[in-house]
């Protein structure tokens, strides 16, 4: 058994409880942090044969409501297999007292590359830059083309119009989370109420879609693994694609913080990015500007409540370190940028 103290894992319990899953385990097992991640933390589980898994668990600390749940992932993950949605393969999960006190999720490490690194990103060239910023553009169309009834997911969330859900669930998470008054971000958030566009189709989002939360191929940069499925929901596709658009910084933008990999020669433009989605699913982009505004709102609060956790409860803190009070002003200043030039 495993005796290396690891924050946040009992490693004794964790390694008799994957032992018993029926995979093959040869002796005792490593917990190691990976990722960058600030909301669940990620563990490289290894064992003395060369064998690999993952395992996730919610943040340390107090939770907001329904944030980082674990159990729910497992369930997204492991109807997804049935998919053409490039995801890892759920082995486990376990809300067992005996074992951990937060659920545990163990599943598929997948081989590839995670370009969550200004270095890894700049030691690509041009063209697998390029690879891997169209096949984004096409994942996300595999995304929402999974058939929910098919892969019982029908009933994941409301199929309520969703700006309608995200407006008050992010607007709620602000208020809970936030440092500081803002007022730009308050009157960013009137203007996305009343701009709302009409509710016409409903199919699973991601919720978080972006470069780090992927693994790309080394043999071609095309995308083997889309991870971090803990804010997917049922609502509308394009808030994807305005996710995605709000963590793509052009070269001269300020909105990426320490990450900012968008910017180098090779990767497609946002426009490039949105073409390729739109031509591989049909959709109207007459929403889109709405939907990327949304974007970068959602991506300060979200930043503001990691900043607020950091400081709260420092072992949550991971490497790429925590977003700024600059950066955030940054996102919303971008987003007020593309509001006034959509009329929102």
């Amino acid at each position: 058994m495993a005796s290396v103290e690891v924050v946040g894992l009992d490693p004794g319990a964790v390694t008799q409880w994957i032992s018993g899953l029926g995979i093959d385990v040869s002796g005792p097992l490593t917990f190691d942090r990976i990722g960058l991640g600030q909301s669940n933390l990620t563990y490289l589980v290894q064992d003395q044969g060369g064998g690999k898994w993952v395992l996730r668990r919610p943040p340390l600390g107090h939770l907001l409501a329904s944030a980082h749940d674990v159990a729910r992932e497992a369930r997204i993950l492991s109807a997804l297999e049935s998919t053409e949605v490039p995801s890892p393969q759920v082995f486990g999960l376990t809300e067992d007292p005996a074992v951990t006190e937060v659920p545990l999720l163990l599943m598929e490490f997948v081989e590839g590359a995670v370009v969550d690194r200004m270095p890894l990103a700049e030691a690509l060239s041009p063209e697998r830059r390029g690879a891997i910023g169209i096949s984004l553009a096409q994942t996300l169309a595999k995304i929402h083309a999974v058939d929910l009834q098919a892969a019982g997911l029908d009933d994941l969330a409301s199929h309520k119009p969703y700006a309608a859900r995200q407006l008050k669930r992010w607007g709620g998470q602000w208020e809970q989370s936030k440092t500081r008054e803002c007022p730009d971000l308050d009157d960013l958030t009137r203007r996305l109420i009343a701009a709302q566009p009409q509710h016409t189709e409903t199919t699973l989002v991601h919720g978080d879609f972006h470069l780090r939360n992927v693994i790309t191929s080394v043999d071609d940069g095309s995308v083997v693994a889309a991870l971090d499925w803990e804010l997917c929901t049922l609502g509308d596709p394009l808030a994807d694609v305005g996710s995605l658009l709000a963590y793509w910084p052009a070269a001269g933008e300020d909105t990426g913080g320490d990450f900012p990999a968008s910017s180098l020669p090779g990767f497609p433009s946002r426009d490039e990015m949105s073409q390729v989605y739109l031509d591989a699913t049909g959709r109207d982009p007459a929403a889109l500007k709405f939907w990327h505004t949304l974007g970068l709102w959602k991506v300060a609060v979200i930043a503001e409540g990691v900043m607020r956790r950091a400081r709260d409860e420092p072992q949550n803190a991971a490497e790429s370190g925590t977003p700024t009070v600059e950066r955030i002003d940054a996102l919303i200043a971008k987003a007020r940028e593309v509001a006034d030039q959509a009329g929102i």
